[in-house]
C-alpha cells in the first residue's frame, strides 16, 4: 500500500571497511554507561560520607523529630 522507506545508508556502504555497521557499539556502550555509572557513584559516596552532609542529615533528623504540640 505505502512505498517502502528507503534505508539511511545502503548496506553496501560500510562494505569497504570490512565490517557490519554495528558491530562492537553494543559493548562500547555499556562499557562507557559502566565507567560513568561507577565515576557517579564514587563522587556520590565522598559527599555523602563527608562531614558536612552527614551535619546536614543530622540536623534534618533533629528537626524532624522535635515536634512541639
Amino acid at each position: 500500500m505505502f512505498p517502502r522507506p528507503l534505508p539511511i545508508r545502503p548496506p553496501h556502504a560500510l562494505r569497504w571497511l570490512g565490517r557490519r555497521p554495528d558491530d562492537g557499539m553494543s559493548t562500547v556502550e555499556y562499557a562507557i554507561g559502566t565507567i560513568a555509572a561507577a565515576a557517579f557513584a564514587a563522587v556520590l559516596y565522598t559527599v555523602v560520607t563527608g562531614d558536612a552532609a552527614l551535619a546536614g542529615l543530622k540536623a534534618m533528623l533533629q528537626r524532624a523529630l522535635s515536634v512541639n504540640l
